[in-house]
């Protein structure tokens, strides 16, 4: 693996990545600024936006967090590849669902190879589609596997679609929400030797059970929407990744000084904003 930033590397093989997604058909400065700073303050990993050049520069030009861009255009990841963004991700897919479109297999594999051969030196992710049938998923990311892509995600139905009986229970909503995800990342895990990004419907309760389940990191959207403030955000994503290093003390008894430090440091920033308020 040879990220732009290798500090993810390590925390890719720790499987204690946590990126934030600031919602890949999102065009909204604004909006995608306020995730940005949540998600650096709260000390995600890096960073999920729409494949767009100006965007990119915006965001590049508030934050040292890795940037990863997402698109089904080729074109779009290549240009913001050269524009300074340390990984792109094929997907979005979810945006079509609505309008009754589909892709199959070999659209996506297609999409895949053309992305490659136009940045063979990039880390390229691609979400493996939640309608296809877990041994469908399984043979579609081990082909992508051998053309070369090195991170696969998972997806679920969107979640702003599902409906949920008011007395279900905050832990099986949650579990409810995240089992596509959860099923897919623990199914994949059995087979690949590339990193599994657990996305769509992961939350405080389902982070853990996924890198439990084989992924390596989770990533969070809907599960901040509702966060409106920076703080409020910020403060949920290091909740997120508490429960990711609590659920993992078989392997690490207590977390290392220097994470010990960032969290303080994080703490402290998050004091900082609301006396600014």
């Amino acid at each position: 693996m040879s990220l732009r930033n290798k500090k993810l590397i390590q925390k890719f093989q720790d499987q204690q990545v946590v990126k934030v997604i600031s919602g890949l058909n999102n065009f909204q400065v604004a909006n995608i600024v306020k995730k940005v700073k949540a998600a650096e303050i709260g000390g995600a990993s890096y960073i999920d936006i729409a494949a767009n050049v100006n965007i990119l520069k915006v965001v590049k030009s508030i934050t040292k967090l890795p940037v990863c861009v997402s698109s089904i255009e080729p074109c779009e990841l290549y240009k913001c590849y050269v524009a300074g963004a340390d990984m792109v991700e094929i997907g979005n897919f979810d945006v079509f669902y609505s309008k009754g479109i589909y892709f199959s297999c070999k659209i996506i594999r297609e999409i895949a190879k053309e992305t490659i051969s136009l940045i063979h030196d990039a880390n390229v992710c691609i979400t493996i589609p939640h309608y296809l049938l877990l041994n469908e998923q399984i043979n579609l990311a081990l082909e992508l596997e051998n053309i070369g892509i090195k991170f696969v995600q998972t997806e679920g139905m969107s979640t702003s679609s599902q409906h949920y009986h008011f007395d279900m229970g905050v832990v099986r909503k949650s579990i409810t929400k995240a089992s596509s995800a959860l099923s897919s990342s623990y199914a994949l895990s059995k087979h690949l030797s590339i990193p599994i990004i657990a996305s769509s419907g992961i939350d405080l309760l389902s982070a853990p059970l996924a890198i439990y389940y084989g992924a390596s990191a989770v990533g969070l959207g809907s599960s901040i929407n509702s966060c409106w403030s920076v703080y409020s955000q910020a403060k949920y994503i290091i909740e997120v990744i508490n429960s990711i290093y609590s659920s993992q003390k078989y392997k690490c008894t207590a977390m290392s000084s220097r994470k010990l430090k960032m969290y303080k440091i994080n703490i402290s920033l998050m004091k900082s904003i609301i006396l600014s308020k």
